[in-house]
């Protein structure tokens, strides 16, 4: 596989509770592994994205690619950290298969991680892993490159090398048949994939940035130890506050749902949705089989 690469000059390189558009998007029964067909997922944007960043930077003679790529002298014109997260959706416009690789091993292993843990958490997960990976990079240049050489890394491998490495923590039996044809353990690939990187760094051989690598995998590891939610971090919404428009008058028929219910269950469900199944409580859990068991009695 080709991953992250970086080169020594600075110019190369009220309805039902099933009938819910979430609600439909149950996971329960979904399993690991590649599966064609089904709705646009979130990872096949982020590659179709890239894909577009990868044309601009053909047409542009180097511009974009040398704007947006990470420096190993960013800091010292901080105006310019956009660049740890830039650096991630760009590839090496004279090697196609640096963004083939890249794009489809994200394809593969991130569709798994997006429908485990919800699109916005996944998402969130994949930008701070690609700024982590940068980070990591930009710290072993510091204390290497004795003659501050001007470098620069760009690729999204970092962020791949993250999901990789929560896909195999989160599936460490899975299959993975190496060029559709030898079949390996998630964990194995794993293992091999990070002592490669580590043997990679410790001789520094050829221009791929081993150490974004491992600073992607590192990442992984950490938030799958400890649980992180990062989503939760950010801020619930985005749009500006609308006025609330006074509620007309209802006559309640003790048949239909109860609309205080209805409201708990459908934050429950954008929550499955934004976060995955793992992130509900005990008492939610409970809303949702006791609306799921009314609703179901109510068809009958």
């Amino acid at each position: 596989m080709h991953w992250c690469q970086y080169s020594s000059s600075p110019y190369n390189v009220v309805m039902g509770l099933y009938d819910r558009d979430y609600g439909r998007q149950d996971d329960s029964n979904w399993k690991p592994g590649i599966h064609l067909g089904g709705t646009r997922t979130l990872t096949t944007n982020l590659v179709l994205f890239t894909a577009g960043i990868y044309l601009l930077q053909t047409l542009t003679d180097g511009w974009v690619t040398n704007l947006f790529s990470l420096h190993n002298d960013t800091l010292s014109q901080p105006w310019r950290i956009f660049e740890f997260l830039t650096y991630g959706f760009l590839h090496d416009p004279g090697n196609f298969s640096h963004i083939l690789f890249n794009m489809f091993g994200l394809w593969m292993f991130g569709r798994t991680i997006e429908a485990k843990y919800g699109r916005r958490e996944y998402l969130t997960f994949y930008l701070v892993a690609i700024v982590f990976a940068g980070s990591a990079w930009y710290a072993a240049e510091f204390f290497s490159n004795t003659t501050q050489l001007p470098t620069l890394m760009l690729g999204a491998s970092g962020g791949l090398s993250a999901v990789l490495i929560l896909f195999a923590l989160s599936y460490p039996r899975q299959l993975i048949y190496i060029w559709g044809i030898f079949p390996l353990p998630a964990w194995a690939f794993a293992l091999f994939f990070v002592g490669s990187d580590l043997l990679g760094a410790v001789n520094r051989t050829g221009n791929v940035a081993f150490t974004a690598h491992l600073g992607g995998a590192l990442f992984a590891y950490l938030y799958f130890r400890n649980q992180w939610t990062l989503s939760n971090w950010l801020p619930q919404r985005w749009s500006l506050p609308r006025p609330r428009n006074r509620p007309s008058l209802r006559i309640h028929d003790p048949a239909e749902p109860n609309p205080k219910t209805e409201q708990k269950v459908d934050e429950i469900l954008k929550k499955i949705q934004a976060e995955g199944q793992d992130s509900l409580t005990r008492s939610e859990r409970r809303i949702l089989e006791k609306a799921s068991k009314e609703y179901r009695d109510k068809r009958q």
